[in-house]
């Protein structure tokens, strides 16, 4: 018997609003599917759309970002700027071939734990009818027999951020 797809969605979520909303909702024992990987962000409006292409490139199925209602950011425009950019990624992921529906941009409110948990659903559901990102991961490109690499580990790559911790990078070369 074939296993059921469960798909891995990456969660980009407002510290102030959809955070503490969905921290409602586990503390409401509100169920919802664990399909969900989340990362904190003070604000949506800094959402660059090249995290989005990232995610996709290390085997997410998905993304989801959530925060503030329209008019209620705690940073005054910030949803506003991240609905353009949003809308802009959702265009070019279609020009590369891309379902947009795997990027959805939602607002919850910290008092909204059950809205939440209706988001992860329908997401959830909507994604298990598209199937597996068509995109290739990037660790796959290039790597041997047995070198495979799960999509949870290098979605947990990208979650450091949220645990304050850097990313291993390139050192910084020296002008002479």
């Amino acid at each position: 018997m074939a296993e059921e797809f469960e798909p891995k969605i990456l969660g980009i979520l407002c510290n102030w609003c959809t955070y503490a909303g969905a921290d409602l909702a586990g503390t409401s024992r509100i169920q919802y599917p664990p399909n969900v990987r989340v990362i904190r962000v003070m604000c949506t409006g800094r959402i660059d759309p090249s995290y989005v292409m990232e995610a996709f490139s290390l085997g997410a199925d998905a993304v989801l970002i959530s925060g503030c209602h329209i008019g209620d950011c705690h940073y005054i425009a910030g949803n506003f700027k991240a609905r353009r950019r949003i809308a802009l990624t959702r265009k070019l992921l279609q020009e590369y071939g891309i379902d947009p529906r795997r990027l959805k941009m939602t607002f919850v409110s910290a008092s909204e734990g059950a809205l939440w948990g209706e988001v992860v659903k329908d997401m959830v559901n909507t994604i298990k009818k598209l199937g597996p990102s068509p995109v290739q991961k990037k660790s796959d490109l290039h790597a041997g027999p047995g070198a495979a690499h799960a999509a949870d580990d290098d979605l947990a790559e990208i979650a450091k951020f949220s645990a304050g911790k850097k990313l291993e990078a390139a050192p910084i070369q020296k002008k002479a």
